[in-house]
């Protein structure tokens, strides 16, 4: 009996995460799954994100190539390789390639071949005929992946401002949007998890209802803009803020881990203390995931004087302990 509540305990642990290989795979060809938001978008709406997210990883293949070659900017080919990275783990067949290519020579990183061979397919699956060209020469893939495709370098995050993303949105989107990345530094938010949130949960749409009364930019339900002091949920500062208080309470409230903090905001922090992780509902993992691959990481810096953490992480915490031991 102590031996399966171990067992069934650790699985708590790591029921949340996806596979390695998967998850890497199918963040590099971007084929996660379709997401029911909180509030139901436009079709204009979810193109409209797809679009940003699109040619943001094209515009960071375009950076990579300025540094790969010394383009305006110092020639630095290791850094070109992590912006080339970051490009493919969000899904653009020109940063696959060029990766690719670097990987097969040797430039800006150690020579692989199984590396190159992973990123040629992959391109050549979104239709690259260089890649495809390339494939002939370099061999099978086995699936191979550097760890950037798992979480980029945080050199990334420091190079590239999240500027480049809002100034592809709409001119009324841009305007929410950097009152959200302006005000989520006050609340110890990080702008690019509060702009995940924000265009996951509503495109940045101040109207936006979902048909279980979430309203706003943020999506609050009723309970949580009380919770948070919100008295006008349609008025985009006020419903901000509200939502960056309560990310700011479930950072704390889960010590910094990002997959459940979203997961607690898209399904209440009740659910995954009761799942030990992250529901298994639909909706949920595919928020989840989608908001992991556009931060990037999986650790958030917290407030512990927030609130008290989670008894459900101690609980996981020893359960994942006792079965390293055993």
């Amino acid at each position: 009996m102590a031996k399966k509540k171990r067992n069934a305990s650790a699985q708590g642990v790591t029921a949340y995460r996806l596979s390695s290989i998967a998850r890497r795979v199918r963040q590099a060809l971007g084929l996660s799954v379709a997401l029911a938001c909180s509030a139901p978008l436009a079709a204009a709406d979810e193109s409209l994100i797809a679009r940003a997210f699109a040619d943001h990883a094209s515009y960071l293949a375009r950076e990579a190539l300025s540094y790969e070659h010394g383009e305006g900017v110092p020639r630095d080919q290791p850094y070109a390789a992590r912006l080339y990275c970051e490009s493919a783990r969000l899904g653009d067949p020109e940063g696959m390639y060029a990766l690719g290519w670097m990987y097969a020579n040797g430039r800006g990183v150690e020579r692989n071949d199984d590396f190159a061979a992973s990123f040629f397919e992959m391109a050549a699956k979104k239709g690259n005929e260089h890649a495809a060209r390339m494939q002939r020469y370099i061999g099978e893939s086995t699936g191979a992946l550097p760890d950037c495709m798992e979480t980029p370098s945080t050199l990334i995050v420091q190079r590239w401002p999240i500027e480049a993303l809002v100034a592809r949105l709409p001119p009324a989107r841009q305007q929410v949007a950097r009152m959200l990345t302006e005000l989520a530094p006050k609340y110890g938010i990080q702008p690019q998890f509060a702009l995940a949130i924000g265009l996951t949960e509503s495109a940045l749409n101040p109207q936006a209802v979902s048909p279980k009364s979430a309203m706003g930019v943020m999506q609050l339900i009723p309970e949580t803009a009380e919770r948070f002091n919100v008295g006008n949920v349609y008025d985009p500062e006020q419903n901000i803020r509200g939502g960056l208080a309560y990310l700011r309470w479930l950072l704390a409230y889960f010590e910094g881990d990002i997959a459940l903090a979203a997961a607690g905001y898209n399904a209440g922090e009740g659910a995954v203390d009761r799942y030990r992780g992250v529901p298994p509902y639909r909706e949920t993992q595919a928020y989840v995931e989608r908001i992991l691959r556009h931060v990037g990481q999986e650790r958030h810096p917290y407030d512990s004087s927030v609130v008290s953490p989670s008894r459900m992480l101690r609980t996981l915490r020893l359960a994942s302990q006792e079965d390293h031991e055993t």
